[in-house]
């Protein structure tokens, strides 16, 4: 049978990780967050706080239903503090030997019927629960940035994935008022497979020379009607995010076609990976984001 979930356990309080707490907690879950260093969890609770404060002002929120989901989410300052969950969804770096090395750990400490995820944009989930002791309760569950707007979650079985995790992570996807796409366990799965080569594209068309940040983002924003340009969009995700999933497609499907832009690399390799950092394509120091080239 499906396992009833009601504690959720987050490792990684970054900004998918505090997204994926605020969303589960909204939506009726206990909630705990892990994350290797005790002082970005106090800043992902702080985060989450704030969110839930605009969503109570745009009205989408109760105040009362933001005050007991808050109540609902606990730190967990060691993997111990995750014993007694029935799913820990991790969302660490974009590193498979970090995340590998974050399962193998988990499971010396959950009950043997716990399930396991990853909010992977793009690494293989056979592989990542190759790592476990439960490859059979393990499953992608890929969260869309931000998780608390973003409607999609793309659900993803490994090959030993059984039925009952698969039900199981369905419907706790619904509870939590998101649609779930069900993608095979390629590399970058469906939506980053299309975002991320168009996203690297736009990198190469400014690396040749073809236009600029501004003409390019303006370009696809009137031209192709989208919500926001490619090299923002590459900001909004973060640059080293972007390398990574890019990597993975290179290396997974051995195609040219997806070879990383160099100057996607350099940037990488400069510490301008986006918002974060305050510089990427675009420099976010000032007033407004100014194009850096």
């Amino acid at each position: 049978m499906p396992l009833e979930i009601k504690k959720v356990g987050v490792i990684g309080a970054g900004q998918m990780g505090n997204g994926i707490a605020h969303v589960c907690a909204l939506a009726g879950y206990d909630v705990f967050i892990h994350d290797a260093d005790p002082d970005r969890i106090r800043s992902g609770l702080a985060t989450i706080n704030g969110n839930m404060a605009k969503q109570v002002s745009k009205g989408t929120v109760t105040e009362e239903a933001r005050q007991v989901a808050l109540a609902r989410i606990g730190m967990a300052e060691r993997t111990e503090d995750l014993a007694d969950c029935d799913l820990v969804i991790e969302s660490a770096t974009e590193k498979e030997e970090v995340k590998r090395k974050i399962f193998t750990g988990l499971c010396q400490v959950l009950r043997p019927d716990a399930l396991l995820a990853s909010n992977t944009s793009s690494i293989s989930i056979t592989r990542l629960a190759a790592a476990t002791d439960r490859p059979e309760r393990f499953i992608g569950i890929h969260f869309m940035n931000p998780v608390p707007l973003m409607e999609l979650v793309e659900l993803v079985r490994g090959i030993a994935t059984d039925d009952d995790t698969f039900e199981s992570s369905k419907q706790f996807v619904t509870r939590l008022h998101k649609t779930y796409a069900v993608a095979e366990d390629f590399p970058a799965f469906i939506v980053n497979r299309i975002l991320l080569p168009m996203i690297n594209e736009a990198i190469y068309t400014l690396y040749e020379g073809v236009g600029s940040v501004d003409s390019i983002d303006r370009a696809m924003k009137l031209g192709a009607n989208h919500p926001m340009g490619p090299l923002q969009l590459a900001d909004f995700i973060g640059l080293d995010t972007c390398l990574a999933v890019m990597q993975v497609l290179h290396e997974g499907l051995a195609d040219s076609k997806y070879r990383p832009c160099p100057l996607l690399v350099k940037y990488v390799e400069a510490g301008w990976l986006g918002r974060k950092t305050q510089r990427g394509f675009y420099d976010y120091r000032g007033e407004k984001p100014v194009p850096t080239r």
